[in-house]
């Protein structure tokens, strides 16, 4: 008999509130049609001067009206605003994995603490969120593992997927009326990692909002960031100088311990000082001791034979801001790990203060800068930058190994659009640079004829179910 298919029906919306133009600030809300609201991660916008303002500005949407927060992982740009969501009437429930949730502890009481800092510096008109709301939030936040599927509505349910980003890094499956799936990636990690398990194949995906951070280029290979930062820390060892290392707190500082734990146990660098100065980091670390679950078997397996491979000979770890002065006195060669990871922040600006006019240091970049942040400045050349207050000559050499990004880069992006391809409608690259998502969208749609969009702020674009033909009789 001849096959007709049903005329598609719309079913909800998605609203593209956030990380859209920018590879920060994720906040998109999916509507289904009289039944339930879903937000999917509440970042916070960084990077520039504006960025707080922005920050407290009004939502565009009435909090009250989401009904559930999934969250993908405890990255600020996708936890970021979720307190002030409280604040501001969100009452409903707020989901993620365990390790996620407790990340976000330790991630928000640090940012309190660095808005009180800026308050006046900065000249902040007032703090994005108090402990009280941090406390109300997490009466609201549940925790859920990989692949249990939970029922939000009779309609609606949630998966969460295993990123491979982060400690705890999700991707969120969203199904509608058992027969429609909504995929929300979060960020995607750079697999394999040194840590973390691969991120899981999806092949059946109908609508896809994914990132495109690395949308337009590639890494360098594995094997060669791990020689290019053996070389880096031969060469200013060599000179007698200190290395400096802008790390992001939650996975891009632990990954580097990691691989410094092996450089120094099998004897390949000399030993010299090392300091993990960043109080946020080390309570991460801490964290990440606890999640071995999340770790891949090889990881796993060198942890059981005994090896703690987040600590080695040489290393310290400041926690005090005593002990981090103290860093100075050290003569001779050394290694400085320090947040922030664009050093738009944090302990790493004294040491780039200090140290960045001397040729015989070293910054080394191992994640991503983004525009406007003083690590993108660095990077792009600047000769001159200004930091406390004081302009600072950079004559220190100046480094970047993109490999160690914990994002996937150009090829894997289109590789994991290509396993979906066969269901696959329409697919929003977002949380990239405007030419990031541009050049992944048109790659998309050349390498696999895939219906590729880079959405507007404030876009909300209507979704229809995907049914199975219906049979004529």
């Amino acid at each position: 008999m001849p096959i007709s298919k049903k005329k598609k029906e719309k079913i909800g919306t998605i609203g593209f509130h956030g990380g859209v133009g920018s590879v920060t600030g994720a906040n998109f809300v999916l509507r289904v049609e009289n039944d339930i609201s879903i937000m999917v991660d509440c970042g916070m916008v960084q990077g520039t001067p504006e960025a707080f303002l922005e920050n407290i500005n009004e939502f565009d949407y009435d909090p009250a009206e989401i009904d559930v927060v999934i969250i993908t992982h405890a990255h600020m740009d996708h936890i970021g605003r979720l307190p002030r969501l409280v604040a501001k009437g969100f009452k409903g429930k707020v989901y993620s994995t365990h390790s996620t949730k407790e990340l976000a502890g330790i991630m928000y009481k640090d940012a309190i603490g660095i808005m009180r800092q800026n308050l006046d510096r900065l000249e902040i008109p007032e703090m994005l969120y108090q402990e009280d709301d941090v406390a109300t939030l997490m009466t609201l936040w549940k925790t859920e593992d990989y692949h249990h599927t939970l029922p939000l509505s009779k309609r609606v349910s949630v998966t969460m997927r295993d990123a491979g980003h982060i400690l705890g890094s999700a991707m969120v499956e969203v199904v509608i009326d058992e027969s429609t799936n909504v995929l929300f990636t979060g960020d995607l990690g750079n697999s394999p990692a040194p840590l973390l398990r691969d991120t899981e194949v999806i092949d059946d995906v109908h609508y896809l909002v994914m990132e495109s951070v690395y949308g337009d280029r590639n890494h360098e290979q594995r094997k060669f960031r791990s020689e290019k930062l053996e070389k880096v820390i031969e060469d200013t060892i060599n000179r007698g100088g200190t290395l400096m290392i802008p790390a992001f707190s939650i996975e891009r500082t632990q990954e580097l311990l990691y691989e410094l734990n092996y450089l120094v146990e099998e004897g390949r660098i000399p030993r010299v000082p090392m300091f993990l100065d960043s109080p946020l980091a080390i309570k991460v670390t801490e964290v990440y001791r606890r999640g071995t679950n999340y770790f891949n078997k090889e990881t796993r397996d060198k942890i059981r034979s005994g090896d703690d491979v987040f600590d080695f000979p040489g290393l310290t770890f400041t926690s005090s801001v005593q002990d981090s002065k103290a860093i100075n006195d050290v003569d001779g060669a050394k290694i400085i790990i320090a947040g922030s990871g664009m050093s738009n922040g944090g302990r790493i600006i004294h040491h780039e203060k200090r140290y960045l006019g001397d040729a015989r240091n070293t910054l080394l970049f191992i994640g991503y800068q983004a525009s406007g942040t003083l690590g993108r400045v660095i990077q792009d050349g600047a000769r001159k930058v200004r930091i406390h207050g004081a302009d600072v000559p950079v004559k220190a050499d100046i480094v970047t190994v993109s490999g160690y990004s914990g994002h996937k880069q150009r090829d894997d992006l289109i590789d994991f659009v290509a396993d979906t391809k066969e269901v696959l409608d329409t697919v929003w690259c977002v949380m990239g640079e405007t030419s990031s998502s541009a050049f992944l969208a048109q790659r998309l749609r050349d390498y696999i004829g895939a219906h590729a969009i880079v959405p507007s702020r404030g876009d909300v674009i209507d979704i229809y179910g995907q049914g199975v033909a219906d049979k004529k009789e």
